[in-house]
């Protein structure tokens, strides 16, 4: 591990040196690109440094040791060290661990009703109001491309689009299905229901991400349905991509005008498609798109919303929280830093197995 360490460090220098030298502000594209690599190896350089320091100090501590006036403060620097190495070194460890290449990405999120009709369509809404409350938390940015809604203000499915720094590296976490146990508003004889709506995050792709053949995409038109006047009454800026080869509808009807409606419908498509492809790759397609989205039944679940006892568990990880509210609101970081922690784990152990 110290001969990695010492090579990211001195790459890291290098990119400093070049950095400082006035010839490569002469080339904005070189300028921009060493600051993102400087910007990724920070945490890590940053990290060693640290654990180099504190080995240091271990040492130079032990030496004083030897001498009787300077023992005690030196035994108390000793110890400080001893304490300091050990959880620098397991920081040093995640650091290490291959990064996702999409975790700077923006992310695709498809809600849809599962079980329970109306109050399926309602809960899908509050889990669109959640993380759209948790991107405003973060500075992201929050755009819905396709809606259908129902009549009581829910939603049977909704897809939308999180631009943010970040984003999927948080978001992605949130794939699977969403059970709620609460009193419907429609209920009235106060009893508790049970429903499900599955989520799937995806990371957004560019067209030039995926190979997509022209000739493979079928376009139509038509007028964007809800709220929206007279320009939804009148024009046809609705999108809807048909991919032949696949089957794959993807639907964009929230941009004013039919180009911004087709740009982001082909995103959205080049997503879905790199998913499939991804999922072929690793031969488990079907077990993957399952245990990611479903079939919406109540036994699926990652995640249970009580609203009469005020808790959220997850049960992938076996966490559970008594601030129900607070989330609803968009307040998940909790739950997503524990997450995220569980799977650095997991990768470890993983990588120091192989």
């Amino acid at each position: 591990m110290l001969d990695k360490l010492t090579a990211v460090e001195a790459k890291y220098s290098q990119i400093e040196a070049r950095l400082s030298a006035p010839e490569t502000y002469d080339d904005p594209a070189l300028v921009a690109r060493l600051n993102k690599e400087q910007t990724e190896l920070q945490p890590l350089v940053d990290t060693f440094r640290a654990y180099q320091r504190a080995v240091e100090a271990r040492d130079q501590a032990q030496e004083l040791m030897e001498d009787p006036e300077m023992r005690e403060l030196a035994r108390e620097e000793y110890q400080q060290a001893l304490e300091e190495i050990p959880q620098l070194e397991r920081q040093l460890q995640l650091l290490l661990l291959p990064r996702d290449p999409h975790d700077g990405k923006n992310v695709i999120v498809e809600i849809r009703a599962g079980v329970g009709g109306e109050e399926a369509a309602l809960f899908a809404h509050s889990l669109y109001r959640m993380y759209s409350m948790y991107a405003e938390r973060k500075g992201w940015r929050a755009e819905v491309d396709s809606a259908s809604e129902t009549e009581l203000g829910g939603v049977k499915e909704i897809s939308f689009t999180i631009e943010g720094d970040g984003a999927w590296s948080r978001m992605k976490f949130e794939s699977g299905v969403h059970r709620v146990q609460r009193v419907p508003e429609t209920e009235s004889g106060g009893r508790v229901h049970t429903s499900t709506a599955t989520v799937a995050v995806l990371p957004e792709m560019e067209e030039a991400d995926v190979q997509l053949n022209p000739a493979d995409i079928e376009m139509q038109v038509f007028r964007s349905s809800g709220a929206g006047g007279q320009h939804v009454n009148k024009t046809s800026s609705a999108v809807r991509l048909i991919h032949k080869p696949t089957g794959t509808v993807v639907e964009c009807q929230q941009e004013r005008s039919q180009f911004q409606n087709r740009d982001k419908a082909m995103r959205i498509l080049a997503s879905r498609l790199y998913e499939a492809e991804q999922e072929k790759i690793t031969s488990e397609y079907t077990q993957q798109r399952r245990s990611q989205v479903g079939s919406g039944m109540r036994n699926e679940r990652i995640r249970t919303y009580n609203f009469p006892q005020g808790r959220v568990t997850d049960h992938r990880i076996g966490l559970t929280l008594y601030k129900i509210d607070s989330i609803m609101d968009g307040d998940l970081d909790e739950l997503i830093d524990a997450l995220a922690a569980a799977d650095q784990a997991e990768r470890l152990k993983s990588e120091q197995e192989n």
